[in-house]
């Protein structure tokens, strides 16, 4: 089984639409992040992943967020993230998945997504415990 989420993560890193040379930067990381998406990431892009202070321009973000964090939080560091980010790069939420502790109820992915002006995207199967969440600006069809 290991080998399957260590395949499917592989091919979920591709699927975030991250590509070589990219500079993704990596929002509210904290000890309980998967390391193993994470390598997954800088293995795809070639490049280390840069953290919330990176003030150069980017080519995709990660957020992780878990439940216990603030819902308004969440829609200020999309719009923070999102301002660097700009049109073209892809912009991702990644959750404990149902069951995991800090789970969030998915209504406050979707409620902090259109605070910020963004549509969230139903959630994909990152690793064992964790999903993703893409969300594009309104009449963004990314």
């Amino acid at each position: 089984m290991l080998g399957a989420v260590a395949d499917t993560t592989t091919q979920k890193a591709e699927e975030f639409g991250f590509h070589p040379g990219g500079i993704i930067q990596e929002w509210m990381w904290d000890d309980d992040v998967d390391d193993d998406i994470r390598a997954r990431i800088e293995k795809c892009t070639g490049e280390e992943i840069v953290d919330e202070d990176y003030d150069s321009a980017i080519d995709g973000t990660i957020i992780w967020w878990r439940d216990g964090d603030d819902e308004d939080d969440l829609a200020d560091t999309i719009v923070d993230a999102y301002t660097v980010l700009g049109d073209d790069g892809p912009l991702w939420i990644l959750t404990p998945k149902p069951g995991r502790p800090g789970a969030p109820n998915a209504s406050t992915i979707q409620n902090a997504a259109k605070t910020a002006g963004m549509n969230a995207a139903m959630p994909l199967r990152i690793s064992a415990d964790w999903n993703g969440v893409r969300l594009s600006a309104f009449g963004k069809g990314r």
